[in-house]
């Protein structure tokens, strides 16, 4: 199963960005999935997930409000959008692929995908 990310970039504080994931396997084959985040030198983060039903998603506090997790299991596809980016934000932001949870815990995921940069500045 490969997952592909995209749609990272540089970008000022207070931007938008949509990160997109596409996965080679159906969708529905993954009860969660979601995004994870990297700082250099920092272990990889959660930061938001998206169960199979498309409809409940979980979110770490520090993007609550401001980005919005979605999957179209039609389109294979998982997406994140990130509204008023802030430099703390900036990291590479991982896809992921729990095929039994919620895709909230490292250990739980399943597939990776490779990353793709982020970066907010002020």
């Amino acid at each position: 199963v490969q997952l592909q990310a995209s749609g990272g970039g540089a970008v000022q504080a207070g931007d938008s960005l949509r990160l997109s994931c596409t996965v080679s396997e159906s969708t529905l084959s993954f009860y969660g999935m979601g995004w994870f985040r990297q700082v250099q030198g920092k272990e990889r983060e959660f930061v938001a997930s998206c169960l199979i039903n498309g409809r409940t998603t979980y979110y770490t506090d520090s993007v609550k409000g401001r980005f919005t997790v979605s999957r179209d299991n039609a389109k294979n596809m998982v997406y994140l959008q990130m509204n008023n980016l802030k430099p703390e934000d900036t990291a590479v932001y991982y896809c992921a692929a729990d095929r039994f949870y919620d895709a909230r815990s490292i250990d739980g995921v399943t597939y990776w995908g490779e990353g793709t940069l982020v970066t907010v500045s002020s």
